[in-house]
């Protein structure tokens, strides 16, 4: 029993990582882009 409550513990554990990890990096991957776009603009392209 305490096996099962274990993996069942580590399995959301491990799905709410994930799903944190997703946003932190879709977080920066915009601000990366938004970044590029001020170079861009200063560039004079």
């Amino acid at each position: 029993m305490k096996r099962k409550i274990a993996t069942a513990v580590i399995l959301t554990l491990t799905c709410i990582w994930t799903l944190a990890g997703c946003h932190t990096v879709k977080g920066v991957g915009e601000d990366m882009q938004s970044g590029g776009k001020a170079i861009e603009n200063s560039s004079g392209r």
